[in-house]
């Protein structure tokens, strides 16, 4: 097997006229794959590769990385493939198409779905050949999130919030430079790295290194003197600028809700503006509680409500007052739910259609002898007939009288009553372990 020592000749070919190889396999074997392989297997094999050797993982695969990332750009090229495959990598040298990688960024974005390479690292820096600088595509800054905090009633009918935000713009005077054209130079403290490398002791013996971004530069690996540098940005290329979105929250829109603002990130010299994003976060409401597209609601009614039916008035989300009705003969049994058909959320990029209002209902019962008895015995005379008591077989038996349950009962005894016989042990009149008469 042929292996690549670097681009551009470090191939295995004859001097010559080109003449069919059909058995040149290097490229086929560096993506571990067959001759016969469909673009989806190269594409396949390739993405793992490429994930394993991408320089930014594994500094020292670099050139693997860029053998393997050449042979599925020639692999992916039908002309490439077919002249690779019938002569071999001479072939390729004489027909113009051995010229590197070429624009790995296009590689990147065919496999990954965009530029950047499969880590997000951006460009690949100076791999490949001169197509690389013509068809280089900007690295896409960060984006930045912000919350949008919302009432219930702003999510049922929408509405348009402002939000101020402070961001980096490229400096108008310099463009984004950092001074006057021509006056950097390479930063010596960094030796154009961007970074330093700062040792200092934490113990006898003991020294730690670590890795900081150059203070002289700030990261960039070229500087300028102070006499040169822009006075806007005092050589930052960028400067602060306050600017007010106007943001639409459509009717129906739900928490963790995106809306975005493409390319309204900071900006960087030489980088595509990130998003800004707003993320939708609703408040909780004082009665309506939301789930999906529908909004449910407690209410309380009595028992001659429960019984006999009831009508109560609700202040819905867009102001609209709604008289909701029970028919006389329909029981409302405690915790029971109804539904009010079309009174729920509207959905999202369909207002007119909306969920359904869901009313949980809780019975308040009265207190103990409400009423006279000659009137509960009236009152038993419109309800159902009770069922007759169950009389045992023998004639021994004890009537008991059921009486109200403290709320602090516990473990046989109201907790008062139990924390007054723990405070009986320790009196000494009792004979507990409190302090005891000093006999004389």
């Amino acid at each position: 097997m042929a292996y690549f020592s670097s681009f551009g000749g470090g191939f295995p070919h004859s001097h010559g006229r080109s003449r069919e190889m059909g058995g040149d396999s290097a490229l086929y074997d560096l993506l571990g794959v067959t001759k016969n392989a469909s673009e989806t297997e190269i594409k396949k094999s390739y993405r793992k590769l490429a994930k394993q050797f991408h320089p930014d993982k594994n500094p020292d695969d670099g050139e693997k990385f860029k053998d393997i990332s050449y042979a599925y750009e020639v692999l992916t090229d039908p002309r490439k493939k077919e002249i690779y495959d019938r002569y071999g990598m001479e072939g390729l040298k004489e027909s113009g198409s051995d010229g590197g990688p070429g624009d790995m960024d296009d590689i990147f974005s065919h496999i990954f779905g965009g530029g950047g390479g499969p880590f997000g690292f951006g460009g690949l820096g100076g791999f490949g050949g001169g197509g690389m600088h013509s068809r280089h595509r900007k690295r896409k800054g960060e984006d930045k999130l912000h919350q949008l905090k919302l009432s219930l009633e702003d999510l049922y009918n929408g509405k348009t919030s402002k939000l101020q935000l402070s961001k980096n713009v490229i400096c108008k005077k310099c463009k984004g430079y950092g001074g006057r054209q021509g006056t950097k130079r390479h930063c010596n403290p960094c030796n154009g790295r961007g970074i330093r490398i700062i040792t200092r002791q934490i113990g006898p013996g003991m020294v730690q290194q670590q890795q900081q971004v150059c203070t002289e530069c700030r990261g960039e690996g070229e500087a300028m003197r102070e006499s040169d540098k822009c006075k806007d940005c005092d050589g930052r290329k960028t400067t602060k600028e306050t600017k007010i979105l106007e943001v639409t929250v459509e009717k129906g829109m739900k928490e963790g809700q995106k809306i975005y603002f493409r390319g309204e990130g900071d900006q960087q010299p030489g980088v595509e503006p990130g998003d800004i994003i707003i993320i939708v976060v609703e408040k909780e409401h004082d009665l309506f509680r939301r789930d999906g597209v529908d909004l449910f609601i407690n209410h309380k009614i009595n028992i001659t409500e429960a019984l006999c039916g009831f009508s109560f008035s609700l202040t819905h989300l867009d102001g609209r007052e709604l008289i909701v009705k029970s028919h006389a003969g329909s029981i409302v049994k405690p915790g029971s739910m109804k539904l009010v058909e079309d009174e729920g959320m509207p959905l999202h990029k369909n207002p007119l259609e909306k969920g359904n209002l869901i009313v949980k209902f809780i019975i308040e019962f009265p207190e103990s002898s409400f009423e006279s008895e000659d009137k509960l015995k009236a009152l038993e005379l419109i309800l159902p007939d009770k069922p007759e008591a169950e009389q045992p077989e023998t004639e021994e038996f004890e009537d008991v009288v059921l009486m109200d349950l403290d709320p602090n009962y516990r473990d046989g005894k109201s907790r008062s009553s139990h924390a007054y016989h723990e405070d009986d042990d320790d009196d000494p009149r009792h004979g507990g372990p409190g302090v005891q008469c000093q006999h004389q």
